[in-house]
């Protein structure tokens, strides 16, 4: 990460200085996670509601994470401390997730129980598994880079961050 990581510097997608990015990640992770514990109850139940359950988690997921990944992307191009090594991983393994959301989604959409296995749970797993990664990044990202850490707009803006 390049510039002083010792010293927050200000979200630019914001309100009032709260990050909004950091706000909205939380649905979309639990909606995905959701969705993967949801194929399993189907797994184990063949009951059809955990499919059709499947499919709206998965939907929401990827409605909500391109909202967060928007929000995300104003950040990850317009701070230079957010395109170090951590950055480009949170940001290029949140793409796959959304990837394999909306592959995920399409797949399921003509008929949610006959999607789940093998294909449903094996993209659910393979989404939980990168949030996993990039969900640390993003901690990483705040924590201890700084990014998006409540400062004035104006001081960040003087750094030049």
């Amino acid at each position: 990460m390049t510039g002083d990581s010792t010293r927050g510097v200000a979200s630019r997608a914001a309100i009032r200085g709260h990050p909004l990015h950091p706000a909205l990640v939380p649905f979309p992770i639990a909606f995905l996670v959701g969705a993967l514990l949801s194929d399993v109850a189907f797994w184990q139940t063949a009951d059809p509601f955990w499919a059709r359950a499947s499919l709206w988690l998965v939907g929401a997921g990827l409605v909500g994470g391109v909202l967060a990944a928007s929000l995300g992307l104003i950040d990850f191009l317009s701070i230079r401390r957010a395109r170090g090594f951590d950055g480009w991983v949170h940001f290029l393994g949140n793409t796959a997730v959304l990837t394999l959301a909306l592959i995920s989604f399409l797949l399921r959409r003509p008929d949610p129980p006959a999607a789940v296995l093998p294909w449903g749970i094996v993209l659910s797993l393979l989404s939980a598994g990168l949030l996993t990664v990039t969900g640390w990044l993003g901690g990483e990202l705040a924590y201890r880079h700084g990014i998006g850490v409540a400062i004035s707009p104006e001081e960040g803006n003087r750094r030049g961050e």
